[in-house]
């Protein structure tokens, strides 16, 4: 009797009425400046800043590949949208690693962690936006819908939304380059990035969402996150993220 197809899980979430961060990180596994950065992101999650504060999402650059090590989390559009960021903000390189915190450069202090402080100022600020997420996920796809409205004024409706699938838990045994003996372990890494969508003259968004589910992938660490970003000024109105196995 041949296999029985095993039953879709479906799941739904709403972003809530505090407003979520999403802080940016552009990596490489070819720097040598970048584990500690990695390393620090990693390690939001156990300071109290989950996934209701704030959304970390690990975006592997290609500019270093050519250097000795090919990082196998780096895709050219990651590099293309931190180029993109930086153009905005008026500067002319990019560089890794780099963090941005809602669309702005945030550089760690050197004495003092105020990370906590600087999400807990947006998390008291009211959401400019409003997301809602159905799923279903046959470990192979994952399919769903989303919704979006952003109810301000007519600029706040020129934001753009963005679906960002991430993966936490991986390691990689790094045999070139910068660090080349260096087991690095990465969460937060981004494997397939949708976006920008736009939203209708309301301010709505209704979107069918498809993932194709790589095997390699492992089920219990991947994660959606949805958050709903200003293309000018980089302000994130609301983001969610959630699973679905």
């Amino acid at each position: 009797m041949p296999d029985l197809p095993a039953a879709a899980a479906e799941c739904t979430a709403a972003s809530g009425p505090q407003r979520v961060a999403v802080l940016e990180l552009y990596t490489s596994e070819g720097c040598d400046s970048c584990p500690p950065a990695d390393q620090w992101v990693n390690e939001l999650p156990a300071k109290k800043l989950t996934a209701e504060r704030v959304i970390p999402l690990a975006f592997h650059v290609d500019y270093w590949n050519q250097l000795g090590w090919t990082d196998p989390f780096s895709q050219g559009i990651f590099s293309e949208r931190q180029r993109l960021q930086s153009r905005r903000r008026g500067a002319s390189f990019v560089f890794t690693p780099q963090l941005l915190l809602n669309g702005q450069d945030y550089r760690r202090a050197i004495l003092i962690d105020d990370i906590d402080g600087k999400i807990k100022t947006i998390n008291h600020t009211p959401p400019q936006a409003y997301i809602r997420l159905k799923l279903s996920n046959n470990s192979r796809v994952l399919d769903g819908k989303v919704e979006v409205n952003v109810s301000g004024s007519a600029d706040q409706r020129r934001s753009q939304v963005f679906l960002a699938l991430y993966e936490n838990n991986l390691i990689t045994a790094v045999k070139a380059g910068e660090n080349k003996g260096r087991t690095l372990k990465h969460d937060f890494v981004v494997r397939e990035l949708i976006g920008p969508l736009a939203l209708d003259d309301k301010g709505n968004l209704n979107q069918a969402l498809s993932f194709q589910l790589d095997p390699r992938w492992k089920p219990q660490d991947t994660h959606l996150a949805v958050f709903v970003q200003h293309p000018q000024s980089g302000d994130v109105l609301q983001a969610l993220a959630t699973s679905c196995r």
